[in-house]
């Protein structure tokens, strides 16, 4: 096993947010080659994932360029569809041609030594009904189909208008808008695992848009890898143990120092 540390990142929305932070996810991924034994992204890398069988959203190609040469430099790299890019709309392009290995959440693995339950953070815990019913049809077969029989410029509009994450971008307070109790919700979420199951070491979620860290009982822990609008925050895993990192990008300054 490799001694290098396993990270984490989630909720970059890129498409949505301005190209600065798009060149820091670039960087990022270089240096995550360099020094990690792994990557995980944790739902919402793009702020709109529609895939055609031969056509690929051209403000994506650079950083699908820089993934696939992470990947075939050997470095693993799993992808958890967020509900602005769910697995259901993706295909070949991002497993077989990047070289992702894609996974429905909530999944469990062990990441790290650590028995890790991940998951996006959408549909977790008490939350609205309605949400869950438009959630589960945008997945289903026949609506991807039938999104799929439209010219890629007209459904790109249209999912890209549907998006609110340019006005998350222009907010100033990180939890404004509907994220505002997602944040709660998951940690509650999480504690019950954690209390649960007993085999699990850690949960994982993104969604929240705020990074945390919380102890949960001794040992054990729920961790939030924040966002790439407000934050530029990942998480990260040391095959030695230990707590968890949560790190700011790209000043590594540790947010919840133990």
């Amino acid at each position: 096993m490799s001694g290098k540390p396993f990270f984490i990142i989630s909720d970059l929305h890129l498409g949505a947010v301005p190209e600065t932070t798009e060149r820091a996810f670039l960087d990022f991924l270089a240096y995550t080659q360099r020094n990690a034994s792994g990557l995980l992204i944790n739902g919402d890398l793009f702020d709109v994932w529609v895939e055609y069988r031969s056509v690929v959203p051209r403000r994506y190609v650079r950083v699908l360029y820089r993934l696939t040469e992470v990947v075939e430099g050997g470095l693993p790299v799993f992808f958890v569809g967020g509900n602005h890019d769910a697995v259901e709309w993706a295909g070949d392009v991002l497993s077989k041609d990047v070289g992702l290995t894609l996974l429905q959440d909530p999944v469990t693995m062990d990441l790290a030594g650590r028995r890790t339950l991940i998951v996006h953070g959408d549909a977790v815990g008490p939350g609205d009904l309605g949400y869950r019913i438009l959630r589960r049809t945008l997945r289903s077969r026949a609506v991807i189909a039938a999104a799929r029989t439209l010219h890629p410029d007209w459904l790109d509009r249209i999912t890209r208008a549907s998006s609110k994450t340019k006005n998350k971008v222009a907010q100033t307070a990180p939890a404004a808008g509907g994220l505002k109790h997602s944040g709660p919700r998951i940690e509650a979420w999480a504690r019950d695992q954690l209390l649960t199951d007993q085999s699990l070491d850690l949960v994982v979620a993104g969604h929240a848009h705020q990074p945390a860290k919380v102890e949960v009982t001794p040992g054990r822990y729920y961790v939030n890898s924040g966002d790439w609008i407000h934050h530029w925050t990942y998480v990260s895993l040391s095959v030695e143990g230990g707590p968890p990192r949560v790190l700011r990008w790209p000043t590594q300054e540790e947010l919840f120092p133990t």
